[in-house]
């Protein structure tokens, strides 16, 4: 495959022509000279550039006396199909299926500085769409990274709370737990309390039998004495009565 030449890339074939010129120089009159510089300067005031597009003429022959077929525009695609180094053609086929005669001299193996730029041109753009979309994609990945620096931030504060909440919470548990031990002591202590006071109570109750005992027991005791200085005082008397009486 070969690419027809753009025309900046035939520049070099222009300089060869210009260099064919020099090497026979016309001479012209001075009269002719002078006017020509003024216009010449008059020209160079401005600035202007050669076109790039042009087209070359695709012939039936590899001659220019054969017809034109078609005229195939610069940075078009061709495929050789033969070359002929006498006459400096190459005979081709366009991608429409045209076949024909070009000159050789036309032709390039890569294709031409216009068609590269579009494309590098191309690719750039889409680098910088896809820069675009990396930067985007950065931008929205540090959203999220941020976010998430305050999720774990709030996260912290809230884990901090917790821990506090925790440690009150196992001081209080620790708390209830000296609590329950002293209410158990203290229910130990009332359940000896009550044993004492039973046994109190069970003393208190047999003190109480032995006082009535021991007053039934004074009681009887007393009325057997009273009962025997009853029966024994009168005789006492008796007795003396009779021994005043002997006398």
């Amino acid at each position: 495959m070969v690419w027809l030449a753009s025309f900046g890339d035939l520049s070099y074939s222009a300089r060869t022509q210009r260099q064919r010129y020099s090497m026979n120089p016309i001479k012209f009159p001075s009269a002719l000279i002078l006017p020509l510089v003024l216009v010449s300067q008059a020209v160079m005031a401005e600035s202007r550039w050669v076109s790039d597009e042009f087209e070359v003429m695709l012939r039936s022959g590899p001659s220019t006396s054969n017809a034109i077929q078609l005229m195939v525009s610069s940075g078009t695609e061709l495929e050789i199909l033969e070359r002929d180094a006498d006459t400096g053609y190459s005979r081709v086929r366009t991608p429409g299926g045209t076949e024909g005669w070009v000159l050789t001299r036309y032709l390039m193996s890569e294709p031409s500085a216009r068609e590269q730029l579009q494309t590098l041109t191309g690719q750039l753009t889409n680098a910088n769409s896809r820069g675009t979309t990396l930067n985007s994609q950065l931008a929205a990945i540090r959203a999220e990274y941020n976010t998430a620096q305050r999720r774990i931030k709030t996260l912290e504060g809230e884990n901090q709370k917790l821990e506090t909440d925790l440690a009150e919470i196992k001081r209080t548990a620790a708390n209830v737990l000296s609590i329950n031990n002293q209410n158990k002591e203290l229910r130990e202590q009332l359940n000896a309390a009550d044993i004492s006071v039973d046994t109190l109570e069970h003393e208190n109750r047999d003190l109480m039998g032995q006082t009535k005992r021991y007053w039934f027991m004074s009681g009887a005791l007393v009325l057997v004495i009273g009962i025997i200085l009853g029966l024994w005082l009168p005789r006492i008397r008796w007795q003396r009565r009779s021994r005043y009486d002997r006398f």
